[in-house]
C-alpha cells in the first residue's frame, strides 16, 4: 500500500511540474497558541501566503499549572487555517503537492476510534498535573533517570508517557477505552494526521520518528515502541492504541475532506526538530534557539545519540524516508519565553503588545540588579526542578516596570544560556555561533542579551518562521520534490548578527546574581 502511495505522491509531483502550472509545499503549523498553514512555492521555498487562527478560546487551565486545549477546536483551527492560506494565495488543492505537518510535542491526545471523540482534553506539553505522578515513578523506579537510557529522556512532567499515566489513572473514559480496545493514544501529529487522512473511516495513524521520541515510550537507538518502559510508567494497557512509527518524510496518505482535499501529507516533525530543519542544521554541531512559546535549544548530534550528563535531553533530530538514516540531537528546553511575557502583558498589563516589551527594556541601560525566574510551572533542563515557580527578585523602590521588562528578556536569555553551558560540556564543543528563529527572536534586546550572557554570536535569519519551513522542507522530500538536505541551499546570510558586547567579568558577574535567583524560585511546589 506504502509503496502504491509513494508512486501516485510521485506521480503527482511530476504532473504538476511538467505543466509548469504553479505549484505548492503546504506546512501546517500547529503551536500551543495559535495554527497556521503557510503555502511555499515548491522550488524555491518562498512563502507565497499565510493564514493563522489564534486557540485562546480553546485553551483552558482548570487549576493553577494546570493548561490543556480541545482537540476538536485544534482540528477546527487547522482547517480554517487551509482554506484561509488557499484564499490568499488564490490556490487550488490540486496544486499542493505536498503537506507537512509540524506540532507542539509532548501534548498528549486520548480519543475514540470508533467517533472521532477525544476522551479528555489535550494535556499540553508545559502542563504541570502530573507532578505528584512523576515523582512517585522517580521514586519508584530509581530516581529521574531511570528510563534514559532506552528512551535519552528523565522522568518528568514534560513527557507523554506521565501524562498518559495521569489519564489512566484519573480519567475513567480514558481507562475503559483503552481497556476495551477503543481508544487511541497520540501526540498532536498523530491526531491531525488520522483525522486528515479519513478518521474513523480508515485514517491513518502514525507518529514520526521525532514525536515519538518525545513519549519516553520509544527506544532512541531501535526507533521502536519499548514495551518494558511502557510497563514501568504503568501504561502497559494503552500499547495496543499507541500509532504506527514512521519517517519525518515519506507518504502517509491523502487528505480525506476539506480544503485540503486530496492533497498527499508527505511530512511530519515535531516543532523544534523542523526549526532545525529550517535553519538547515544538517551537520554534527550544528545548533539553534527557538524562541517561542518556551525556547529550545537544539544541538545536531550526528547518527548516534549521545548521553547527557548534564541535564539535556537525547532526542530524535529526523529521519528522511523509511529506509534513511536516523539523526539525533542534544536538546534542552526552557518552558517559558513567549507565555511568560505574555503574562505580564495580560495578568499585569504592564503593555498592550507583546513586542512593546523589547522597547520597555531599551529604555534602561540595565535591569539594576532585578532577576525574574519564569519558572510558572517549573524548571526544565538542565536543572529539571519540577517544585519551582516563577520569581521576581532584587526589587527596590526605585525599580519600575522599564527594568521588570529588561528582567524578563535576560531571564530568557539565562535559562537558555544554562542550556548552551550544558551542551558544551556534554559535546566539548564550544559554540560560536547559536541561530535563532521564532516570533520572540525579533526582539534585539533579546538577542543581544543572550549574545552577552552565552558568550557567543548570535544569528537570526530574515525569515525567522523557520519551524514551518521544516515542515515544508520535509514534505518536499517525501513528496520527491527534493532528493535531500544535500539538495537544499543554506541560509544567504541575509539576517542579523549579534556578538557579544561585555566581558568574561561582568558575565560572571550577571551569572552569579542570576543562579542566586534560581535558588529563590526553588521548594515551592
Amino acid at each position: 500500500m506504502h509503496s502504491t502511495l509513494f508512486a501516485s505522491v510521485a506521480r503527482r509531483a511530476r504532473r504538476v511540474a511538467q505543466t509548469r502550472c504553479a505549484s505548492y509545499l503546504a506546512a501546517i503549523d500547529q503551536g500551543t497558541s495559535s495554527s497556521r498553514v503557510i503555502l511555499y512555492d515548491a522550488g524555491s521555498l518562498a512563502p507565497v501566503a499565510s493564514h493563522q487562527v489564534e486557540l485562546q478560546s480553546c485553551t483552558t487551565n482548570p487549576q493553577p499549572g494546570w493548561s490543556q486545549m480541545d482537540p476538536l477546536g485544534i482540528l477546527a483551527s487547522v482547517e480554517a487555517s487551509a482554506a484561509g492560506a488557499l484564499d490568499k494565495a488564490g490556490a487550488k488543492a490540486s496544486e499542493v503537492v505536498g503537506v507537512g505537518i509540524t506540532n507542539q510535542r509532548e501534548s498528549t491526545v486520548v480519543w475514540d476510534k470508533r467517533t472521532g471523540a477525544p476522551l479528555h482534553d489535550c494535556i499540553l506539553w508545559h502542563d504541570a498535573r502530573t507532578s505528584d505522578v512523576s515523582r512517585r515513578l522517580q521514586a519508584e523506579l530509581g530516581g529521574l533517570d531511570a528510563l534514559r537510557g532506552s528512551c535519552g529522556l528523565p522522568i518528568s512532567t514534560y513527557f507523554s508517557g506521565v501524562k498518559l499515566r495521569w489519564l489512566l489513572d484519573e480519567v475513567p473514559d480514558v481507562k475503559a477505552g483503552f481497556d476495551n480496545g477503543h481508544a487511541l493514544f497520540g501526540t498532536v501529529d498523530a491526531w491531525l494526521l488520522w483525522n486528515l487522512t479519513g478518521g474513523p473511516d480508515g485514517g491513518r495513524h502514525a507518529t514520526d520518528f521525532t514525536n515519538a521520541s518525545r513519549t519516553m515510550l520509544m527506544d532512541l537507538d531501535a526507533g521502536a515502541w519499548d514495551a518494558d518502559n511502557a510497563t514501568k510508567l504503568g501504561v502497559a494497557s494503552a500499547v495496543g492504541g499507541l500509532p504506527e512509527i514512521v519517517s519525518s518524510a515519506e507518504p502517509y496518505g491523502a487528505i480525506a475532506a476539506g480544503a485540503l482535499a486530496g492533497c498527499p501529507v508527505t511530512g511530519i516533525l515535531g516543532d523544534q526538530q523542523s526549526a532545525m530543519v529550517g535553519q538547515r542544521c544538517f551537520d554534527p554541531g550544528d545548533a539553534k534557539i527557538t524562541y517561542g512559546t518556551g525556547a529550545f535549544l537544539l544541538m545536531n548530534a550526528g547518527e548516534t545519540p549521545v548521553a547527557s550528563t548534564h541535564g539535556l535531553l537525547s532526542t530524535a533530530l529526523y529521519q528522511f524516508g523509511s529506509g534513511g538514516p536516523r539523526r539525533y540531537a542534544l536538546e534542552g528546553a526552557v518552558a517559558c519565553c513567549a507565555v511568560g511575557i505574555n503574562w505580564f502583558r495580560d495578568a499585569l498589563g504592564m503593555f498592550e503588545e507583546a513586542p512593546e516589551i523589547s522597547a520597555l527594556a531599551a529604555s534602561v541601560d540595565s535591569a539594576e540588579g532585578v532577576c525574574f525566574v519564569s519558572a510558572f510551572g517549573g524548571l526544565l533542563a538542565p536543572r529539571w526542578r519540577d517544585d519551582a515557580r516563577g520569581a521576581l527578585v532584587g526589587l527596590t523602590l526605585a525599580h519600575d516596570k522599564r527594568h521588570v521588562a529588561r528582567a524578563v528578556l535576560e531571564g530568557i536569555a539565562h535559562q537558555s544560556a544554562d542550556v548552551v553551558q550544558a551542551m558544551v560540556a556534554d559535546s566539548g564543543n564550544a559554540l560560536t555561533t547559536l541561530k535563532v528563529d521564532g516570533g520572540v527572536a525579533l526582539s534585539d534586546e533579546l538577542l543581544q542579551a543572550q549574545a552577552d550572557i552565552a558568550g557567543a554570536a548570535v544569528y537570526r535569519p530574515a525569515d525567522v518562521e523557520t519551524t514551518a519551513a521544516g515542515a515544508a522542507v520535509a514534505a518536499g522530500i517525501g513528496a520527491g520534490v527534493f532528493d535531500g538536505p544535500a539538495a537544499l541551499a543554506d541560509d544567504d546570510g541575509a539576517g542579523a548578527k549579534f556578538a557579544p558586547a561585555i566581558g568574561a567579568d561582568e558575565r560572571a558577574a550577571r551569572v552569579a546574581a542570576w543562579n542566586k535567583a534560581v535558588e529563590a524560585s526553588l521548594g515551592w511546589a
